[in-house]
């Protein structure tokens, strides 16, 4: 396993207040409470978040606030999570306690989710203060970041398509 670095324990308010953040939203033809189900599945966080090879639940169910998962990512990176938010079909949010990278001194993302007509909107913000060199270099590397991020979302709406398919016509 990768040696994890302390990240700051932020809060809820990090999420507003963070000097690096990426937001961006997707409507999806699901319900709610099929994509919390999605959210909430181990095994579908790769098939559409690329860049994560693994997630696994530290702490045993119900999910709530304080609940920990351990997420494995491409080039090695791991980061320890904590939710801060755990709101059934309409919010969950979480922070990296430590992360196997010395670039992130802090990390947040935030899932809040509406119904609308159509299924629901999820909105997706991830925020960050990154530490050492990676401070110097993010306004280069942030739209690239916001790409594969908003990639991600068109990755979450195919998959929910194709796993909540019905058949009729």
């Amino acid at each position: 396993m990768s040696t994890l670095r302390p990240c700051e324990r932020v809060g809820l308010e990090f999420i507003d207040d963070a000097p690096l953040k990426f937001s961006n939203s997707v409507d999806l033809a699901i319900t709610p409470a099929q994509l919390f189900e999605v959210l909430a599945d181990a095994e579908s966080w790769p098939h559409w978040a690329t860049v994560i090879t693994k997630v696994t639940w530290t702490s045993p169910e119900p999910r709530g606030v304080g609940t920990t998962r351990v997420v494995d990512m491409r080039g090695g990176i791991v980061g320890d999570e904590e939710f801060l938010a755990w709101e059934p079909n309409t919010r969950m949010a979480f922070r990296f306690n430590s992360s196997s990278t010395s670039a992130l001194a802090a990390f947040a993302e935030d899932y809040r989710v509406v119904e609308t007509p159509q299924g629901c909107r999820l909105t997706w913000t991830l925020a960050q203060r990154l530490a050492g060199p990676a401070r110097f270099t993010s306004f280069a590397a942030a739209p690239l970041m916001n790409l594969a991020f908003r990639r991600f979302l068109a990755n979450l709406r195919r998959y929910t398509d194709r796993r909540f398919a019905t058949t009729a016509s």
